[in-house]
């Protein structure tokens, strides 16, 4: 089985292409994907993970997605080689994705229309003695 999770923030807006052979759009951007566990005294660490997205897909995240944002990316693993002009032979890996969400928690002033139309009572929107941690040590 080939599945990946990921979520991680945006090191750069998504950068748009399309493929010579039959004009198809593919988007590519990479996430800052932040290592779980951190040994005593040292900074938390990240990788930054290549991400592939094709056709719908990758119009969405080049439409919305944009730099510092927080997302959840799922799809493939992947290797590809190819030699350049040179000869020179290079290897590549990343994860293609088959979906892709957004992870942010909604910013400060910002509404949208179910809350203005609910008196801002929405799910997430519970009152001041309801408060969610915004610390990386979450159980899921």
């Amino acid at each position: 089985m080939n599945k990946v999770i990921l979520m991680g923030r945006l090191t750069r807006d998504p950068e748009v292409r399309y493929t010579q052979t039959n004009n198809t759009l593919v988007a590519s951007f990479s996430l800052a994907v932040n290592r779980r566990f951190v040994r005593q005294g040292e900074e938390r660490q990240a990788d930054f993970i290549n991400i592939v997205a094709w056709s719908k897909l990758g119009e969405f995240c080049s439409k919305y997605f944009k730099k510092g944002q927080q997302v959840g990316v799922i799809g493939r693993l992947q290797t590809r080689t190819w030699d350049d002009d040179q000869g020179t032979k290079h290897y590549i890996t990343e994860v293609v994705a088959e979906e892709a969400y957004f992870a942010d928690s909604k910013r400060e002033g910002e509404a949208n229309s179910f809350d203005n139309a609910f008196g801002n009572t929405a799910p997430g929107n519970m009152g001041a003695d309801f408060e969610v941690s915004s610390s990386d040590d979450l159980p899921f």
